[in-house]
């Protein structure tokens, strides 16, 4: 699930079953009854409560597991501990001059020490503003100045480092950092170790607080579930990015409403990889997991995954559309590597695999051969492939962007059913999402129970629920242009809604508009053909223009094929450039664009090898293409497209 307004719609892809025989598998989840803990939002009434609730409820129950890099193993913190940590850093965060409704930020990777903070700021009534840890530093100064931050944790001396110059004019007090200091915040600002501020806290407790039956200084942890619990920086694809007024409430509900849809337990275990200030994140693997009573395994970053996986073999896992888009190019590579024979096993599963989806889904039966070679297929061939995610994979998550249609076939085909939903920041985030009885991959699925939607003026998609924002910080005048006097929230997505499914169709904004008035979904192109391996980033330029060219980023291993099928030297940049290769990326990507119309071809590519990143200020922190700025750096190069053209 996931969510975005101002930057792109977000598609939420849900993936669940592994290794098992889908059929039976979704009739277990389906029929079979598990035993639930799930918290209510009313029972919980505040993020903090909820916090609270799960401790006296499962205290000896895993609650979070983190790699320890010194014993290089992982160490687990049941929910007992865990509130014992997250009273010591309430104490300390009571000692600060900082009153209720205060800002306090974080720029931090997913940890222990993000959830006590979070935690801790919320039980005494301050506001948590989540940082992306990749983000800009001049963007992560903006967000803190804008937000009027009083504190911020970091993780290293380091970080603070990059920032310090550009934050003079952020009302910052105190820098917390993870890792102990060797000097100060600069600028007349503390820069302090958490240990010696969690001991000093510790020290000026009284007894009764040290037995854990106070900490509170008198004052009782907030109760109105109204109140604003968070700001959550959308991440500004155009413009400068806004804050997102979310509540107690807001998030609570999204997260129960989630529970409705997609059943949570116990027994699940997560996989945190997307940062903790992306609003999926948060609400599906922090908020979610809380609620349901499940635990947490931080990953340790992308690099580290296809080992966190195995080691921690997670039953849910969120992910971005890049992350299975990877997994998958590397699974085709690995069995074109084995042969031919390799190659056509591993079509007829995923053919097979996916005719048995439509059979279930569509409550039909199957064909005898078909349950006879099934078992086969899935033992020689899916099983094997799909190892690779741990072995007990029930439920995982797409989100940031649409998973194109043969990713999702792809891994259907595989097992495992695959369930594709819709949100975005400004609804805690999740709208919709697909059910297993009722699963259509090509929408983003149904609306979640108390959530309403309707298309509205240019094909629109409005939609109402108790999880809409309360507005954005400090923007009146944007908020009511957001939120209609009725209360519709207005997503900025194009979207038809088809029995009761809703079908996302591109971004308002991101629709170009040809000199011939042909309307293209930039989006949808640039997704269709990044499916090609020798694409890792795509861009499709157009606006105003006579036809349509890309600037395009190649996948190195790729290049280095078509560069030596070509008889061109890999490291020369005037090789990328040369015109048979772009004759033969062209070809690639007219293959892509098969299903498209023949006014929205590419007529005209430019190819560079260097990544389009988040520091280079190309990149939203959610991945997200910026547009403008990509126009800009490269505005020669699209000039030079059309005058060859």
């Amino acid at each position: 699930m996931t969510e975005k307004k101002g930057e792109g719609s977000k598609t939420i892809s849900l993936t669940l079953g592994l290794m098992i025989d889908f059929k039976i598998h979704g009739a277990m989840q389906m029929g079979q009854k598990r035993k639930t803990d799930i918290i209510s939002c009313g029972e919980a009434q505040t993020l903090a409560g909820l916090f609270s609730i799960r401790i006296k409820r499962t205290p000896q129950a895993i609650a979070y597991r983190q790699f320890d890099v010194e014993s290089g193993e992982w160490r687990e913190y049941n929910w007992q501990e865990m509130g014992t940590r997250v009273r010591r850093w309430k104490r300390a965060l009571m000692r600060e001059n900082l009153e209720a409704g205060d800002r306090v930020a974080i720029l931090l990777r997913n940890s222990i020490e993000w959830v006590c903070f979070d935690q801790a700021a919320l039980a005494v009534g301050l506001v948590v503003v989540p940082l992306y840890p990749s983000d800009a530093p001049d963007n992560i100064a903006y967000i803190l100045e804008d937000s009027g931050s009083r504190l911020l944790l970091v993780g290293t001396q380091k970080r603070w480092e990059t920032l310090a110059s550009r934050c003079k004019d952020a009302g910052l007090g105190k820098i917390l950092c993870v890792e102990h200091p060797s000097g100060d915040g600069g600028e007349g600002r503390v820069l302090q170790g958490v240990g010696e501020w969690l001991k000093a806290a510790d020290e000026g407790a009284s007894d009764e607080e040290e037995r854990g039956n106070s900490g509170d200084k008198g004052n009782s942890q907030p109760s109105d579930s109204h109140a604003l619990a968070t700001l959550v920086y959308t991440s500004g694809t155009t413009g400068k990015p806004k804050g997102v007024m979310l509540s107690h409430f807001n998030v609570l509900w999204n997260a129960e409403a989630t529970l409705q849809a997609i059943s949570g337990y116990p027994e699940d275990v997560y996989l945190s990889l997307l940062p903790l200030s992306h609003m999926l994140e948060r609400t599906a693997s922090y908020y979610v997991p809380l609620m349901a009573g499940s635990s947490v395994a931080y990953a340790r970053s992308l690099k580290d995954l296809p080992e966190d996986l195995k080691s921690v073999r997670p039953g849910i896992f969120v992910a971005v559309p890049q992350v299975y888009v990877g997994i998958r190019n590397k699974m085709n590579q690995q069995v074109q590597e084995r042969g031919w024979v390799a190659r056509l096993l591993l079509d007829w599963t995923v053919a097979l695999g996916w005719k048995r989806f439509t059979v279930v889904q569509a409550q039909g039966k199957e064909r005898l051969w078909q349950r006879v070679a099934w078992p086969i297929l899935r033992q020689l061939v899916a099983a094997k492939v799909l190892a690779a995610f741990g072995g007990r994979l029930r439920l995982a998550v797409s989100g940031g962007g649409p998973l194109h249609a043969d990713v999702s076939r792809y891994f259907i085909g595989l097992g495992l059913p695959l369930l594709q939903g819709y949100g975005l920041t400004e609804a805690s985030p999740i709208l919709t999402a697909n059910r297993l009885q009722d699963n259509m991959p090509g929408s983003t699925g149904s609306a979640l129970l108390g959530v309403e939607l309707r298309i509205g003026e240019q094909r629109e998609l409005l939609a109402r629920s108790p999880g809409v924002m309360l507005g954005y910080w400090n923007r009146p005048e944007e908020t009511r242009a957001a939120i209609d006097a009725e209360g519709w929230l207005h997503t900025g997505d194009q979207a038809r809604i088809s029995d009761n499914h809703v079908f996302i169709s591109g971004r308002i904004k991101e629709i170009l508009v040809t000199s011939s008035g042909e309307k293209v979904p930039s989006g949808d192109l640039e997704m269709s053909i990044v499916q090609e391996p020798l694409f890792d980033q795509v861009m499709v330029v157009g606006e105003g223009r006579p036809y349509l060219t890309a600037l395009a980023v190649v996948n190195k291993r790729e290049w280095r094929n078509l560069a030596s099928s070509l008889g061109l030297k890999t490291d020369e940049v005037q090789s990328l450039s040369h015109s048979a290769t772009r004759a033969a990326a062209l070809k690639r990507i007219k293959a892509t664009l098969r299903g498209f119309p023949k006014y929205a071809r590419i007529r005209a590519v430019y190819l560079s090898q260097e990544p389009w990143k988040v520091e280079d200020g190309l990149l939203t922190p959610t991945l997200k293409l910026k547009r403008s700025e990509i126009e800009k750096r490269f505005a020669t190069q699209i000039t030079e497209l059309y005058e060859k053209g």
